[in-house]
């Protein structure tokens, strides 16, 4: 394996026609895996960064939000911190959207709009917008696109939580899917998003192409790169 370079290998769950049971049962083990190796917790962390005045309400947008775990899990931290927040969750796929209403059925605070991110437009109505492994599934191109996207959207500023390129990451990924996923998905896309994810200098040069952003790119364990980026 070349870990000098990123893959362009597609994921099985960038592909067409995903029946729905194998889509849940994949989103089900990705929320089990965040949840343990601390994903979740990344997301949290890079939004309480940018929320400054708990007297405001905010408006926070996750695109490629999946099966919704990540809106949760800042909606859990804002109820104990008290903190008034919104949250509207935005995924191409029906059935992600679908799964992830279910999923969040009781946080009346979170919404989905079901449609390609780069359609939504929110009109100074977005706070923060984060994208937690979204971004590795996109070529630099379209990073680039995503990263504009979000400066341009959002009011306060955004977060990217994706993955760190790493050899001890690819094959530990690798072995604990092996033995311990049932999903043909997981088996097979854990690895390929690994080897799909960044070193921190090709993180850099994406971002430097946004005009007046302010950003930090903060590693964090395990094997993942934590993008805060804020407005002037």
């Amino acid at each position: 394996m070349n870990f000098s370079q990123r893959s362009y290998q597609k994921e099985l769950l960038d592909g067409e026609n995903i029946p729905a049971k194998d889509l849940y049962q994949n989103l089900k083990e990705l929320a089990i895996i965040n949840t343990y190796l601390g994903g979740f917790a990344i997301t949290v962390h890079g939004v309480s960064q940018l929320v400054n005045d708990k007297k405001r309400n905010y408006h926070i947008v996750d695109i490629g939000c999946g099966g919704g775990d990540n809106m949760i899990a800042v909606a859990q931290w804002a109820k104990k911190n008290n903190i008034s927040v919104n949250l509207t969750g935005i995924d191409l796929k029906k059935d992600a959207i679908d799964y992830a209403k279910q999923n969040c059925a009781a946080y009346p605070n979170i919404k989905f709009i079901e449609s390609d991110y780069k359609l939504v437009a929110f009109a100074d109505e977005a706070d923060i917008i984060m994208s937690s492994l979204f971004c590795h599934h996109l070529n630099e191109k379209q990073i680039v696109e995503c990263t504009n996207w979000m400066h341009k959207n959002a009011r306060i500023g955004f977060v990217i939580n994706d993955l760190e390129r790493n050899k001890i990451a690819y094959y530990s990924i690798k072995w604990l899917t092996k033995f311990f996923s049932s999903s043909y998905l997981v088996k097979n896309d854990a690895a390929v998003s690994v080897m799909r994810g960044f070193k921190k200098q090709e993180l850099n040069s994406m971002l430097d192409s946004c005009i007046d952003l302010h950003y930090k790119i903060k590693w964090k364990w395990a094997f993942r790169y934590l993008v805060i980026a804020k407005k002037v």
